[in-house]
C-alpha cells in the first residue's frame, strides 16, 4: 500500500525550547529569530505552540520572556515556564544555581516580566511553597504541570488536589532508579485528572515504555510534545540551551556537553506522531488528537488551521504537504 492523503487540525506543541537554530532561552533572542523559528515549525505542521523557558537567572528569563511576549504571531499561544521551582535531585539540564523555592511573589514578578503571557508552569510538588502557588496559579487560569520531581506519592496527590493537570515529559526529569511500587511514575499514571505529556523521539523513552504509558493513561489522556531545542531541523553539531552547551548526535540524540545527559530533543511533532503510531500500534486517527486537540484543550484552547499530508502506513512516515490557517 502506498501513501494516502490525510487532513487534520494544525499540530499544537506545549513544549518548545527552540527550533531551527533559534534558542528561545538565549538572552540575545530577537523578533527576527522568532519569525524564522515559527516559519520552520509550520513546515512540520505546527500551527500553535508554547515556547518554553527553562530555569535561568531572572535577568535572562526576563529578557527572553519580553521578546516572546511581544510576538504578534497567533501561533505563539503563551509561555511555558519550566522551572525554577524544580527538585535539585531531578533537575536534568536545569542549572542548579538558579533553582528557587516557590512563592506567589516570585511568580508575580516573572509574570510581570512576561507581560501576563505565562500560561503553563512546570514545578515539582515537593519544593517549598509549591502547593499555595499551585492554588494561586489555578485561580489565575494558569495551568500547572508536574515535572523534574522526586516527590513521594502523597506529594503527587496533594499537587493534583491543588489543581495540577499535566505531567511534563513523564518518564523523564526523574531519577534513573526508583522504588518499584511507590514512585512518581505509577502515581501520575494512576491519576485520571493528569494528562501525560510524552517525548516520543526514541531516545527519551523506549518503545515498550511509550506503549505501556499510552495504554495506562489511554490515548485520550496523552499529549505528544517535542521538548525541541535549537538543534531541531538542524544538522548534528553543537548548540545552546540557555547558558548550557549541548550536542546533537548523528542518531538524533541531544545531550549535555561533558555529561551525556539528555537536554531536550531535536524532535519534530509530525515525526512524534508517526513514531507513536509505530510504537503503540494505534491507528493514525487515534494518535493525531494527542498532538492537536488534546494539547490545545489542556490550555483551554482549540487547534488552528489544517494540515494536508501523506501517510504511509507501511513505513509509518508522515509527509507534510501543506499547512493553512
Amino acid at each position: 500500500m502506498g501513501a494516502v492523503p490525510v487532513t487534520f487540525p494544525g499540530l499544537f506543541d506545549l513544549q518548545v525550547n527552540g527550533f531551527a537554530g533559534v534558542d528561545f532561552n538565549d538572552p540575545q533572542l530577537t523578533a527576527d529569530d522568532l519569525v524564522r523559528a515559527i516559519a520552520a515549525m509550520r513546515t512540520t505542521g505546527v500551527t500553535r505552540f508554547a515556547p518554553t523557558l527553562i530555569t535561568s537567572a531572572f535577568e535572562s528569563f526576563a529578557r527572553c520572556a519580553a521578546v516572546l511576549a511581544a510576538c504578534p504571531d497567533p501561533a505563539l499561544v503563551g509561555i511555558h515556564m519550566e522551572g525554577p521551582y524544580l527538585a535539585d535531585a531531578a533537575r536534568g539540564a536545569h542549572p542548579p544555581r538558579h533553582l528557587v523555592a516557590a512563592s506567589v511573589d516570585d511568580f508575580k514578578r516573572r509574570q510581570e516580566a512576561a507581560r501576563g503571557r505565562i500560561v503553563l508552569v512546570t514545578l515539582a510538588p515537593e519544593v517549598a511553597g509549591v502547593l499555595p502557588l499551585t492554588e494561586y496559579l489555578v485561580g489565575q487560569g494558569v495551568r500547572v504541570a508536574i515535572g523534574h520531581t522526586a516527590a513521594n506519592p502523597a506529594q503527587i496527590r496533594d499537587a493534583v488536589a491543588a489543581g495540577a493537570t499535566l505531567s511534563t515529559h513523564l518518564g523523564n526529569g526523574c531519577a534513573a532508579m526508583l522504588p518499584r511500587h511507590e514512585n512518581i511514575l505509577w502515581e501520575q499514571l494512576a491519576a485520571d485528572s493528569l494528562t501525560a505529556c510524552l517525548i516520543v523521539d526514541g531516545h527519551h523513552l523506549p518503545e515498550s515504555v511509550v506503549k505501556v504509558m499510552v495504554r495506562a493513561k489511554t490515548a485520550a489522556r496523552t499529549v505528544l510534545v517535542t521538548d525541541a531545542i535549537a538543534a531541531a531541523r538542524q544538522p548534528p553539531g553543537s548548540y545552546t540551551l540557555g547558558d548550557a552547551q549541548v550536542a546533537l548526535s548523528a542518531s538524533g540524540r541531544v545531550s549535555m556537553a561533558g555529561t551525556g545527559g539528555l537536554a531536550g530533543s531535536a524532535l519534530t511533532l509530525d515525526a512524534a506522531v508517526a513514531r507513536t503510531v509505530a510504537f503503540t500500534g494505534l491507528p493514525l486517527d487515534q494518535v493525531l488528537p494527542m498532538a492537536t486537540v488534546q494539547p490545545a484543550r489542556s490550555l483551554g484552547l482549540q487547534p488552528a488551521g489544517w494540515v494536508r499530508a501523506l501517510w504511509d502506513v507501511s513505513t509509518h512516515h508522515l509527509e507534510i504537504a501543506s499547512v493553512s490557517e
